[in-house]
């Protein structure tokens, strides 16, 4: 990329990045959270663009100054100037690289907040378990990261396993795409399988079961995403536990249908049916961006998500493998044999194993345009 090139691309950025920070200095834009916490994700994003942009023109202009001083230099201090020129070109060409970096197409969505739900599937109560281990492995990631997570919605089996679960994951204040939770996290979508000896398989055999997990980024905005109400239909119940046992005596329970699309989610774990109603609105925005994109990404000829992620969510992507203490992502292939380490959280170097894998397919990318 030329350097006008470079300012081709920068200028509309920049230009962006001014607006919004001064949308941001109006306090009446904070008087709807939703709304400034959207412009304060994208005041992040521009920010790197604007910081690449600034260093960057930064050391051209020390190369130019050091030009002109070479030009009337003489002897040895016309040697210490093309010494420092030539320094000078190799932080330009950090620089450039940066700025290269920073300004390849990204997917929008990375600063988002995420909605993880695990799904229990082939393999009846052990399935129900390792559920729950994923449940653990993602809370426990989430809190080296500095995240909050909230359970939304979980059912429970007998065993104290895991049905089905939905886990908010939220970033601390406006972060840069590349810590957002959804950076991360987009690349756990897909079926997760687990190879070990059930805690109820007395002859000791090992067994193969598996669960689902489905990643959705979250709408902070709710006007960013417009539901008619007329398009819902609202219906509540009494919550329930394990086995049927009732475990509230009002109608507190919320199940929310979207007609248009046949999108349903329910929620009881709340208290109140405002609390329910209010949970299941979240995860529903989260669905409905999630299809809405997924018919964008249908339609497009190049695809905006991950290379690596797939939305198809029977695709096998990772091996729990407990005998052998042995993790694999088959995306990747990478392959570690820190088990115990990674459900305790440990999960850093398996996603970066796909972040790198996605960057080296957009930068492949990019060199193709």
């Amino acid at each position: 990329m030329t350097t006008s090139e470079f300012s081709d691309a920068l200028a509309p950025l920049l230009a962006e990045h001014a607006e919004i920070e001064g949308k941001l200095a109006d306090p009446a834009i904070h008087a709807d959270a939703g709304r400034a916490r959207s412009l304060g994700r994208r005041y992040a994003e521009l920010g790197r663009v604007a910081q690449a942009a600034a260093a960057h023109s930064t050391v051209l202009g020390e190369i130019e100054a050091a030009g002109e001083l070479l030009e009337i230099s003489e002897g040895e201090e016309a040697d210490q100037m093309r010494e420092e020129i030539e320094r000078l070109d190799g932080e330009l060409a950090a620089a450039t690289e940066r700025l290269r970096d920073v300004l390849l197409p990204r997917d929008p969505d990375d600063s988002r907040d995420v909605i993880l739900e695990i799904k229990a599937g082939e393999g009846g109560d052990e399935s129900a378990l390792f559920a729950g281990d994923l449940l653990r492995m993602y809370t426990r990631y989430a809190e080296r990261r500095g995240w909050q997570t909230q359970v939304l919605s979980t059912t429970e089996t007998g065993l104290g396993g895991i049905k089905d679960v939905a886990l908010s994951v939220r970033t601390k204040g406006d972060v840069a795409p590349e810590d957002g939770a959804w950076a991360s996290l987009k690349y756990e979508g897909g079926v997760h399988r687990v190879q070990r000896v059930p805690v109820t398989e007395s002859a000791g055999r090992i067994h193969t079961s598996a669960a689902g997990v489905l990643v959705l980024p979250e709408v902070d905005d709710p006007g960013e995403l417009e539901i008619d109400p007329n398009d819902l239909r609202i219906d509540v119940y009494r919550s329930s536990g394990p086995g049927g046992q009732s475990v509230n005596t009002t109608d507190s329970a919320v199940r929310i249908t979207h007609e248009p699309t046949g999108i349903v989610v329910s929620m009881q774990d709340e208290k109140s049916q405002l609390q329910n109603r209010e949970a299941a609105m979240r995860v529903l925005r989260a669905r409905l961006l999630a299809d809405r994109q997924a018919k964008l990404e249908a339609e497009a000829a190049d695809a905006r998500h991950s290379q690596v992620r797939t939305v198809d969510r029977s695709e096998r992507i990772r091996t729990y493998n407990f005998p052998e203490n042995r993790i694999a992502d088959h995306r990747t292939g990478f392959k570690a044999y820190n088990l115990d380490a990674v459900l305790d959280g440990d999960l850093g170097p398996v996603i970066a194993s796909a972040v790198e894998k996605d960057e080296a397919a957009r930068l492949a990318a990019a060199g193709e345009q």
